[in-house]
């Protein structure tokens, strides 16, 4: 049987969507060709507890199979659940996903997959804070600006982990709303700005999904970052307690520092310091 815990369980569950009895999009056809390219007959007799559904047999899998090809089976039905989202259009929960890869690679005893696109490669890529004087905001908002990153950095010194995703949440809408205030006529002509009776909305009404979309699309943020900046907008959100509990999610360290990552990349790019 295979190693795994019931917190991983419950995450693989969530991403191949599993709630309703199912496992992805799969049919019950294309779901035993699946297993049959890894010789397993998932609809055979060794698999079957209480219901016939996909999500039952796929549980049955975990509880008898080895590690090795629990790992091997996982890993492509991530790479369907991401080329899934790609074909959709529809956003990649990038942090559950990298929770996945990483229960993956311990079933698999191999490194997760690191690279520029995955929480883990950018956490490993190096960004600094650059100089915050090159930023596009006044003087005064400067200091401020350097007075909560250095809260952030003591809250994650701590483990206050919201607190850092607020403070970095801030920060970041700050300094993209002073680049729009900056460059007024860039932000506004773009194809992503914000309309109302159309109109582009003045720049105090826009949100911080916006700032972000309108500053990728002038090229002030590489997609990259854009994307990052868009996992740290979401966590943001739990500012406000309801959101935080119709998730159900509590940020943690590997969040916080995904966040503040993806501040230091923003600043840098901004200011035109990203190497």
């Amino acid at each position: 049987m295979s190693s795994l815990t019931t917190a991983e369980k419950r995450y693989l569950e969530s991403i191949l969507s599993m709630g309703g009895g199912y496992v992805l999009d799969f049919t019950n056809s294309s779901f035993g060709e699946f297993f049959r390219r890894y010789s397993v007959d998932i609809y055979g007799d060794k698999y079957r507890s209480g219901s016939n559904s996909k999500a039952r047999r796929m549980r049955s899998f975990w509880e008898t199979e080895p590690d090795a090809l629990v790992g091997r089976v996982l890993s492509e039905l991530l790479d369907t659940y991401r080329a899934n989202c790609d074909l959709a259009k529809k956003d990649i929960d990038v942090n559950l996903l990298a929770r996945c890869r990483e229960i993956v690679a311990r079933l698999s005893d191999k490194a997760a997959v690191s690279d520029s696109s995955t929480p883990e490669g950018f956490l490993n890529k190096e960004f600094e804070i650059p100089n915050l004087q090159k930023l596009p905001v006044e003087f005064a908002v400067a200091g401020i600006i350097q007075q909560r990153l250095g809260e952030a950095q003591s809250c994650l010194a701590i483990g206050a982990y919201l607190s850092v995703i607020f403070q970095c949440g801030s920060v970041l809408e700050a300094v993209l709303l002073g680049a729009a205030q900056k460059e007024p006529e860039r932000f506004n002509r773009s194809k992503a700005s914000p309309k109302r009776d159309g109109k582009t909305k003045p720049f105090h009404e826009w949100s911080l999904s916006e700032l972000i979309n309108v500053a990728s699309d002038i090229g002030l943020l590489d997609t990259d970052i854009q994307k990052f900046s868009h996992g740290l907008r979401d966590f943001r959100n739990y500012i406000h307690p309801y959101e935080q509990l119709v998730s159900g999610f509590t940020p943690d360290e590997h969040t916080a520092k995904l966040c503040f990552q993806a501040l230091k990349a923003a600043l840098a790019n901004v200011s035109g310091q990203r190497r």
